[in-house]
């Protein structure tokens, strides 16, 4: 239990850090949106060409480890829609917002418990995970804004144009290649990424806390709750099964059961807000998912005997 504390409190600490200085808006809001934008295509860039760069990656089968991860996606999102016909039949800017707080993760969050869990190999599995994760991910929440909103803003030129354009699918790209070719930096490079990407998780978890709207909570209903149970719930008990089914290790099945555990990205706002979804309820989802997994996350590491 100590172990798990000194793994999350610092995390969560400094989530909270942030919605208290946006509270007293210190520096400034300005400051923030900023700090977010650098944090996203500098600092979070470094960190993964450093680490995957020099990475030196063993005992894990990297086909059954994707295919493990997509299967569980897919599964969740076949769940999700099912259900949403049968009992809740909810309103499609509705179901986009749900969708999206049970697929999508926070990266920031994501990193952050990969690097202090499980070591420097966390950050590395982390970084492979999101190459392949993040374009699946994108494609399928702009199809269920398409089929659920009938927004015409959605093209397939747009829809590549935005996965080409990640700054973290191509540094992982980059990364990958470096080390797959064993392509090694100059020492003053591999040094300056090194200390880049040393500030990439404190600045990235200060923005999960800046982009906290708790007022919005109070303001949902039936939906939101069901956002959480399908997140926090019932989306790692999925993956850990089909970890189990591709006869993952233990190691590697537990960091995937994290994973599905995790609080929705920030981000799954701005889609929202681009294409049609329902905000406030995006919003509170976010917020709510990302209190609530400071404890969901503890009592899964106290399950999974991390």
């Amino acid at each position: 239990m100590e172990n798990i504390l000194l793994s999350l409190v610092p995390i969560f600490l400094l989530i909270m850090l942030g919605y208290v200085l946006k509270k007293l808006s210190f520096p400034s809001l300005e400051f923030w949106e900023y700090s977010d934008k650098f944090t996203y295509y500098i600092l979070f860039p470094a960190l993964f060409i450093f680490k995957l760069s020099t990475a030196k990656i063993t005992n894990i089968n990297g086909i059954s480890f994707i295919s493990a991860l997509f299967c569980a996606i897919f599964l969740m999102s076949i769940i999700l829609i099912l259900f949403s016909k049968i009992f809740f039949s909810f309103e499609g800017k509705s179901f986009t917002s749900i969708y999206q707080g049970t697929i999508r993760f926070n990266s920031y969050v994501f990193l952050a418990l990969s690097g202090t869990i499980f070591k420097d190999n966390g950050l590395v599995l982390a970084a492979l995970l999101m190459t392949f994760v993040i374009p699946l991910i994108n494609i399928l929440c702009i199809l269920i804004f398409y089929i659920y909103t009938a927004n015409n803003k959605i093209t397939l030129k747009s829809l590549f144009k935005l996965i080409l354009k990640n700054p973290l699918i191509i540094s992982c790209v980059i990364g990958g290649l470096l080390n797959f070719f064993d392509i090694r930096l100059s020492p003053p490079i591999e040094k300056t990424l090194q200390l880049l990407g040393g500030a990439a998780l404190t600045l990235g978890l200060l923005s999960v806390g800046v982009g906290l709207h708790v007022k919005h909570i109070k303001q949902i209903k039936s939906q939101l709750f069901v956002a959480l149970f399908f997140k926090l719930i019932l989306f790692p008990i999925v993956m850990f099964f089909t970890a189990k089914f591709f006869a993952l290790e233990y190691k590697t099945t537990a960091f995937l059961v994290l994973f599905a555990a995790l609080p929705t990205a920030s981000s799954s706002y701005v889609l929202a807000r681009e294409l049609g979804g329902d905000l406030k309820l995006m919003s509170a989802i976010i917020s709510l998912q990302t209190i609530v997994c400071m404890f969901s996350i503890s009592v899964l590491l106290l399950v999974l005997e991390l």
